[in-house]
């Protein structure tokens, strides 16, 4: 068996082993499903009306322990009231600081030049969090601001939300139903068709496996370039050897690519 084969071979045990809970089976089976989505907010939401005008995928932010991907959600309500949802999947990247930075992005990303403050739509953070990372054992814990007036406190109304989703949670009811749906690796024991029809698709269906096996594939190829780029800037941060011998030793670089890195890496000595 070739390497070609054999990395092949670990590409389709992977990907049984896949759940909308890992960033990049998420990111796949979502940015184009509509209802899936919808499924998603209605529940997390807890709101019936909700339509999705789109959904795309961010590029994906880097965290402390590799990378996460972020949905972002153009959606409407039966009132035709606009708002836009930020979806992530990821616990490292679920800190208090996050969640605000993520919030201040999102409110910047739709506000346009020109528009009154006023006018500004509502704005979701949605965190779905392997684990329970508020630790309070609740199956969402969102997080509002309110305005202390003597020994009460008043709901502020800026419109900005933020939700934790603890995916440890298992309880009888529509998010429990949907979290266990999340760390499912096998499409027929899930609870919603919706979900379970595209998770089959890339684990069952041969058109489907490929694109996902070209997903895998190329997601090692930038991870072996980030790590060449990572391992370069820190040779030439130390001055061990000239680009020429660096090249030798980190073939995916070019002269160009070290000469570009050297030069950023140098301003900032």
């Amino acid at each position: 068996m070739n390497t070609k084969e054999h990395t092949h071979r670990q590409d389709l045990q992977r990907l049984k082993l896949l759940r909308y809970m890992d960033d990049e089976f998420m990111s796949v089976c979502l940015a184009d499903n509509f209802e899936g989505v919808e499924l998603i907010l209605r529940i997390v939401l807890g709101r019936k009306d909700i339509k999705i005008k789109s959904v795309r995928t961010q590029e994906l932010m880097k965290n402390l322990q590799g990378r996460s991907v972020v949905l972002d959600v153009h959606a409407v309500d039966s009132t035709d009231k606009e708002f836009n949802v930020e979806i992530q999947r990821s616990d490292a990247g679920a800190g208090a600081k996050r969640a605000r930075y993520n919030s201040s992005l999102l409110d910047a990303h739709i506000l346009k030049p020109g528009d009154d403050t006023e006018n500004i739509p509502d704005s979701y953070i949605i965190f779905i969090t392997e684990n329970d990372v508020m630790k309070g054992n609740q199956p969402i814990y969102p997080v509002e601001r309110y305005v202390a007036v003597g020994e009460n406190k008043v709901l502020f109304g800026d419109g900005s939300h933020i939700l934790y989703v603890n995916g440890k949670y298992r309880g009888d009811d529509e998010v429990g139903r949907l979290m266990h749906d999340f760390s499912c690796t096998n499409p027929d024991d899930m609870n919603h068709e919706v979900l379970a029809k595209r998770a089959r698709y890339f684990k069952q269906d041969k058109e489907g496996e490929a694109a996902m096996s070209k997903i895998l594939d190329d997601m090692r190829n930038e991870a072996a370039l980030e790590n060449a780029i990572e391992t370069a800037e820190r040779i030439i941060k130390d001055r061990e050897m000239p680009l020429e011998k660096i090249a030798h030793y980190i073939p995916l670089l070019s002269m160009d690519d070290l000469k570009e890195i050297e030069a950023r890496v140098l301003q900032l000595v």
